[in-house]
């Protein structure tokens, strides 16, 4: 196993008492549209882990892979315009939650950090969402996601 999936496992284990089935493809699952075709599910159970700066904080959210984030809305979420929403620098990700783009677990993050899911994602017994690397994945029931992040569910979908 990659040493940074590894890395993440061993802290969900350590932070939450969680052991994920974590699975490896060494064809990737950069994109929602390639996760969901290795593991063998709809692209809408894919949880996506996008960072974005909200206001000038860095915000999460957890998205269904059929659908995109809407910055307004998103915005709305917390209080802030549209125009002070934007994706968060890959650098400052890194940083700020201790992965890197295509890899970025919706929990186990360096520093807390608000987390918002995506309605739609609540709708399915199991989602699957990154686990430290753009090439692993692991299945989890959304309503455990929503706990372990300390999601908040929100409308920031087109």
């Amino acid at each position: 196993m990659h040493p940074r999936a590894e890395t993440f496992r061993e802290r969900a284990r350590e932070e939450y008492g969680f052991d994920p089935d974590v699975e490896e493809f060494p064809e990737g699952t950069k994109t929602a549209e390639d996760a969901a075709a290795a593991v063998g599910c709809d692209v809408a159970q894919i949880a996506s882990s996008l960072a974005f700066d909200v206001d000038g904080s860095l915000v999460v959210s957890v998205t269904s892979g059929a659908n995109r984030v809407d910055e307004g809305a998103l915005g709305d979420a917390f209080d802030a315009p549209e125009s002070a929403v934007s994706m968060a620098d890959p650098d400052r990700i890194r940083e700020e939650l201790g992965w890197s783009i295509g890899g970025v677990p919706p929990f186990c993050h360096d520093r807390a950090v608000p987390v918002v899911l995506d309605e739609a994602l609540l709708a399915f017994d199991t989602v699957w969402a990154a686990a430290g690397t753009p090439e692993a994945v692991f299945p989890i029931d959304p309503t455990v996601l929503r706990q372990h992040a300390d999601a908040e569910p929100a409308a920031v979908t087109e």
